[in-house]
């Protein structure tokens, strides 16, 4: 068995947003490693999150999915230079 490592990057740091994204790739088969919050001098509200998973799988296979079967990642809102201050 082989550890992999899952990261996601959050723009928006909600509840929701974060609750969207670990439910949906725990139920992937990934289990939740950590969260870091980025935040800015001027503001105590993340500017954005890092959610880690990892998941253990045979040599070459995906975490919790059959060969050949499509994953469909969460709605994801990449940052762009725009959202950091």
């Amino acid at each position: 068995m082989a550890l992999r490592y899952k990261f996601i990057e959050l723009s928006t740091v909600t509840d929701e947003t974060l609750e969207h994204a670990v439910n949906h790739w725990v139920a992937q088969g990934w289990q939740l490693d950590a969260i870091r919050f980025v935040i800015t001098e001027h503001s105590r509200r993340p500017a954005m999150a890092f959610v880690s998973f990892t998941c253990e799988v045979a040599a070459g296979g995906e975490p919790g999915e059959a060969p050949g079967t499509p994953r469909t990642p969460p709605h994801v809102i990449a940052a762009d230079d725009n959202d950091v201050e």
